[in-house]
């Protein structure tokens, strides 16, 4: 199956046209109406540093209904004794750059610079909101994504203290039920995500969901409400 190479035309290939490993499209660029097109699409860019971009569908999708979040007892027992402070949208730079530091595991990330001026453009414009977890001053963890009508994309999280990103997605997850959003997006599955609740989705069931949810792709702005 070919990987479709894109023009300055903001379009992208139907997403169950991908590579078996979930690869769609190459080419196009990072700026926010590619962006929003593409989180409308169920598509989302992954690629290294010196790559040209990359656009991904995979197929299942990673998700987490938000009925369905798990917390352990050991995790409860974290969040009653109120460990962390958890606050949202109050230092989104320095989570993406967190999110993006080599990690022991690995020999770095795929957040590379520009995808952080991106995501920072995002933020400006309302669109990519972060949620930072704190002990003692310090930030030890969080998470960051892009919100678009009633759905979260996430992106990326990290932590420097245990727990502190599992107190992030829960904070996360609560706040997005609570006022009546429909998905939280984790895109590719990890056992920390499986944890929490998240589960494998069928691609063509994830995109049903996003037009019945109000994402047909569209390149422009869509309203989210984060507030």
């Amino acid at each position: 199956m070919p990987v479709f190479r894109l023009s300055q035309q903001l379009r992208f290939p139907p997403p169950d046209l991908s590579e078996p490993d979930g690869l769609l499209a190459v080419g196009g660029d990072l700026s926010p109406p590619w962006l929003l097109l593409a989180y409308s699409s169920g598509v989302f860019p992954w690629f290294n540093e010196g790559d040209p971009v990359l656009w991904w569908s995979p197929d299942p999708r990673c998700v987490l209904e938000l009925s369905d979040l798990q917390v352990s007892r050991s995790l409860a027992r974290v969040l009653r004794r109120g460990e962390f402070a958890v606050t949202f949208d109050r230092a989104f730079a320095r989570v993406v750059s967190a999110c993006a530091a080599p990690r022991s595991d690995l020999e770095g990330t795929w957040i590379t610079a520009e995808m952080e001026a991106a995501y920072g453009r995002l933020h400006e414009l309302g669109y990519a909101h972060s949620v930072e977890c704190w002990r003692e001053g310090e930030l030890v963890g969080g998470l960051y994504g892009v919100c678009l009508g009633r759905f979260f994309f996430g992106e990326s999280m990290f932590h420097s203290i245990t727990n502190a990103s599992k107190v992030a997605f829960v904070a996360l997850a609560r706040h997005l039920a609570e006022r009546g959003f429909e998905l939280l997006d984790c895109q590719l599955p990890t056992a920390h995500l499986f944890s929490l609740g998240a589960r494998e989705m069928p691609r063509g069931v994830f995109l049903e969901r996003l037009r019945r949810g109000g994402m047909e792709p569209s390149c422009e702005p869509l309203p989210g409400d984060f507030s």
